[in-house]
Order: C-alpha cells, then sequence, then structure tokens
C-alpha cells in the first residue's frame, strides 16, 4: 500500500456546499459509533500494538488515539460556541505537538478511550437536537480564514472518525491482528 493511501485510508475529506437531513443523521452515526469501534478493535491491544505506528512517519496507535479525544473534545466546545456565539473564532492547535506530548505518547489509552465514550454521548445528543438553522450556525476557524457550518463541521468529524478508526483497522490488517 502506497503512502498516500496509508495517510488517507478513505481519501481526503471533500466538503459540499449543503448536506441533506438524510447526510447528516448518518455523519452523527457514525460519530456515535465511534468509541465502540475503537474499543471493539484496539481496546485490549497490548502495548506493542498500541506503540506502533500506523504507517512510516506517522502516529502510533496510542497517539492516534489520544489524538482523536483531543480533536473530538475541541470539536464538542466549539459546537457549543457556535451554538452560544455568533460566529466565534475558535482557537486552533498544534495537533502535532500535542501528540508529542508525554500524556499523548505514553497515557493508557482507556483513559482517551473513556474520555471519548462520554464526550461523544454528550456531544450526539446536542447534535441530533439540532434543526436544520441551528445546524447553519458558524464558527470562523482562522486558519482557513472562513466560517464554518455545524453541518460542516459534523461532516468533517464524521470523515475524521472514520479516517482514524480506518488507519487502526487497516494497520491490524496488514500486521494479521484481525
Amino acid at each position: 500500500m502506497d503512502q498516500e493511501n496509508l495517510r488517507y485510508p478513505i481519501g481526503k475529506f471533500v466538503r459540499k456546499a449543503e448536506y441533506t437531513e438524510s447526510e447528516i443523521k448518518s455523519f452523527i452515526q457514525i460519530i456515535s459509533a465511534l468509541p465502540s469501534k475503537i474499543i471493539n478493535l484496539a481496546g485490549s491491544w497490548e502495548e506493542a500494538k498500541l506503540n506502533t505506528p500506523y504507517r512510516d512517519g506517522g502516529w502510533t496507535v496510542r497517539q492516534l488515539i489520544h489524538h482523536i479525544a483531543d480533536s473530538h473534545i475541541n470539536a464538542y466546545c466549539r459546537t457549543r460556541l457556535a451554538l452560544t456565539e455568533d460566529n466565534p473564532v475558535i482557537k486552533p492547535y498544534d495537533e502535532k505537538a500535542w501528540a508529542e506530548l508525554p500524556d499523548g505518547c505514553s497515557a493508557p489509552v482507556d483513559i482517551s478511550i473513556q474520555l471519548l465514550k462520554y464526550v461523544h454521548i454528550r456531544w450526539v445528543l446536542l447534535l441530533s437536537s439540532l434543526d436544520d438553522e441551528n445546524r447553519q450556525r458558524t464558527y470562523f476557524h482562522p486558519v482557513s480564514e472562513k466560517p464554518v457550518t455545524l453541518s460542516e463541521m459534523i461532516a468533517m468529524y464524521a470523515w475524521h472518525s472514520e479516517h482514524h478508526y480506518q488507519h487502526m483497522r487497516k494497520l491490524a490488517e496488514r500486521k494479521g491482528w484481525i
């Protein structure tokens, strides 16, 4: 498998101008299912497997799991900001630097799996309650220099969920762990 396919196992995220109600429901279901999928795939992996990079030059499975928790906690907060403020400017963070912090490199993955489990319960409850008008609310991302609708964010984090899950799954398939 070439490096591009290892890096983007489901392809790069492609933004759409609009999302249907059916697409939004499907995206929320993908987000909802992620913690269970990670638990079922990697929840009982031993240290050697957790410390294996998903590709050459990539993060370890441990770093991926901690990254997903970091990212989705930020997304949950961004959702709440967009719903309570008028196009708030969000605070970007250096994902690579966060992944290199000691807890990202060595903390037990169960900590982040539990964070994901409970953040996702709250986040999915909130996302599922939104009507189309609320999903059109925005936050401003200073890196992309554009507003992001909550519909787009939901689509992006469904992609993000499956993107990183497939990193772990494809690694497990290549290594014969599953």
